[in-house]
């Protein structure tokens, strides 16, 4: 069996593989990068065609370059994000391997921490690479999840996940039933009723933001001003469940993105599916209540924008009327949603994906198979570590500029273990 070796090597070629890759290459660390498809995977090819990037092309950024388009304020498609990756990973000669998949990673049980090899990686068209840390950059995304209550659909009803979502035109005559209200539910929700369908939108809880505000785009606001983080944690009411990030307005034309502004569309708002009986979905009575949390959350990441100005003494214009949801558009639908009367054809499952961490060693992985972890950065084995993993606090680790502050904390531990392990005398106190 052919064996290589290299100090690290990345497993992925995201946005968080290459930001991990430059990283290490800027403090002079080698490393190898392996991905099963084409760098930029998951946005070139494994997301609906007009997929917007939420956090706009702000956000698009890697260690050692930001975004120097023409349409900072804009929002560009997911192949469009990949195309930026790509020539960014050509710009830094990032040592990538395409189309190559790994099978699995292994963990020699008698290392030490003196030792040249920690991992094995096992690749799945044959060879190991030999390596002293290992950096998964699987991200939190890998795997789609749809709830148990689909397989009592009734089974002439099309069901496909987002993931495999692609146009209007893909989909069967007849209506939609759109399960989620994250950043995929409402933008497909929104392209589908743009399209002529009948859309119906089943409700989850959810934030949400306006587009612009003061000026400014809410995206650029955040950053300025450091409210980024206080709006992709937990709400301060004593409730730790993360909802994911929040939904800005992101559609071409500049036009809001809310359930307001969706059931002003045409969209018909449901409840959140708890059940289903064949023909019929069970649902929580629940459409007010949830909209009027995700205003909520619109309202406070205004009123926090408005705050840090004034605190800051900053000379921003006014904006009044503040934007805000439509709630005069939202009503109550009831607890039942028969598919057959209402002509319902297809339901998207925009339920969101969970990670798929099955690769690395069982000692690694906590009893449900997920990363034992600190920080959203260490594993539990020495040389181990994540790049775009949800830390439990908060979803900022996995947020696409992430990868710069993630990559960089990553290489320098690499750096210092080089160095320490080498007995050098140089400073382990990086910048």
């Amino acid at each position: 069996m052919e064996c290589e070796y290299a100090e690290t090597v990345v497993i992925g070629a995201g946005q968080q593989g290459c930001g991990a890759a430059a990283a290490l290459q800027e403090l002079g660390r080698e490393s190898i990068v392996l991905e099963r498809g084409e760098i930029g995977q998951a946005w070139a090819h494994e997301r609906w065609d007009s997929l917007l990037v939420g956090s706009g092309n702000r956000s698009v950024r890697f260690p050692g370059w930001d975004y120097d388009g023409d349409d900072p304020d804009g929002y560009m498609s997911g192949p469009e994000l990949a195309g930026h990756l790509r020539r960014y990973a050509e710009r830094r000669n990032l040592p990538i391997r395409q189309h190559t998949p790994v099978e699995k990673v292994e963990c020699p049980p008698d290392a030490s921490a003196r030792d040249e090899v920690r991992f094995r990686t096992h690749l799945s068209a044959g060879g190991v690479i030999e390596s002293r840390n290992a950096v998964a950059a699987l991200g939190g995304y890998a795997s789609p999840r749809v709830p148990d209550l689909a397989a009592e659909v009734d089974p002439s009803v099309n069901q496909l996940h987002s993931r495999y979502y692609r146009n209007p035109g893909s989909l069967p005559d007849g209506a939609v039933l759109v399960v989620g209200a994250g950043i995929s539910g409402q933008q497909i929700a929104d392209e589908l009723v743009a399209a002529g369908r009948e859309v119906f939108l089943s409700v989850g809880r959810h934030r949400t933001w306006p587009r612009h505000y003061r000026g400014r785009s809410v995206v650029e606001w955040l950053f300025a001003l450091s409210l980024y983080e206080d709006f992709v944690t937990p709400d301060a009411d004593g409730d730790r469940t993360l909802p994911g990030l929040p939904v800005t307005a992101v559609p071409d034309g500049g036009r809001e993105l809310n359930l307001g502004a969706l059931a002003s569309r045409g969209v018909v708002l449901v409840g959140s599916a708890r059940a289903a009986q064949h023909g019929v979905l069970l649902l929580e009575d629940n459409v007010v209540a949830i909209a009027a949390e995700s205003a909520r959350s619109f309202r406070r990441a205004i009123d926090a924008i408005d705050t840090r100005i004034r605190q800051r003494g900053f000379a921003v214009p006014e904006q009044r009327p503040a934007p805000e949801v439509d709630m005069t558009r939202i009503a109550g639908f009831g607890n039942k949603l028969d598919l057959a009367r209402h002509g319902i054809t297809t339901i998207i499952w925009c339920t969101g994906f969970g990670p798929d961490y099955r690769i690395l060693p069982d000692t690694a992985l906590d009893d449900r198979g997920f990363p034992i972890q600190r920080k959203g950065i260490f594993g539990a084995l020495p040389g181990l570590y994540y790049a775009g993993l949800p830390d439990g606090r908060s979803q900022a680790p996995v947020a696409i500029s992430a990868n710069v502050e993630n990559g960089r904390s990553i290489a320098r531990q690499v750096h210092i273990d080089h160095i320490l392990r080498s007995g050098s005398p140089a400073s382990v106190a990086l910048p």
